[in-house]
């Protein structure tokens, strides 16, 4: 691939993948537990946080990378914070764009989680906690072995979507090469100028390829999760 490529279409193939995989570690054990809250949780502000939740699928990408750029570029209030205490800059950096992607990418993989986690019977974790099992240990026992196939397609579906993330990442990170031009955004930008039909074709084929790899994992894996949990 890398004789294929050249070094610049490299480089935005390989950035999507970095930015993808950050988004997806970073978000996922926060989607985990929002989506345990959703299923699980009795409490009066419960559709609103589930709202909160789905609203980066509703909004304009647009928009949801404008708010980002107001509450973390470097003169928001947060991002002010982040980068006079800790010295930490999200707005145009690689690091930005992984954080639009994750939060792009949360409703998926908390859809898909909250999903498993309610086809779990409920009577099987009563049980273990009826032995004197705590309530985390029912959980890592129980309960996370059962939702495992979930998790899995959560994680890869969030990963497709987080490198196929375009507005909210430009919006908020802008298109730079070699620091924050992903695989849409170069395809976007070889588009605009005379000649560039070729490259952008090339990666489209990639993004097709990475996207088409990820369905294939998700399912390869989902069901050796739920072969294993059967058995």
């Amino acid at each position: 691939m890398t004789d294929w490529l050249t070094p610049a279409e490299w480089a935005a193939v390989a950035l999507s993948l970095k930015v993808g995989l950050w988004a997806i570690a970073c978000s996922l054990p926060l989607a985990i537990g929002t989506a345990l809250i959703l299923a699980r949780g009795r409490f009066p502000g419960l559709q609103l946080l589930n709202g909160l939740v789905h609203l980066p699928l509703i909004l304009p990408p647009v928009v949801t990378g404008y708010l980002l750029l107001l509450t973390f570029g470097r003169r928001a209030p947060v991002g002010a914070f982040l980068y006079d205490v800790l010295d930490i800059t999200l707005a145009f950096r690689w690091t930005g764009a992984a954080l639009a992607a994750a939060i792009m990418a949360f409703p998926l993989m908390v859809r898909a989680i909250r999903l498993a986690i309610e086809s779990v019977d409920p009577r099987l974790e009563q049980a273990a906690g009826t032995l004197g099992a705590s309530r985390l240990w029912v959980f890592l026992t129980i309960t996370l072995p059962l939702i495992a196939p979930g998790i899995i397609a959560g994680a890869i579906l969030g990963f497709a979507k987080a490198m196929g993330e375009f507005g909210a990442t430009i919006t908020f990170v802008s298109n730079i090469p070699g620091q924050t031009q992903t695989l849409p955004s170069a395809i976007y930008a070889f588009l605009q100028v005379p000649g560039g039909e070729a490259s952008a074709m090339k990666l489209v084929l990639v993004s097709v390829a990475l996207s088409m790899a990820a369905l294939l994992a998700s399912e390869l894996l989902a069901r050796r999760a739920t072969r294993r949990r059967q058995a």
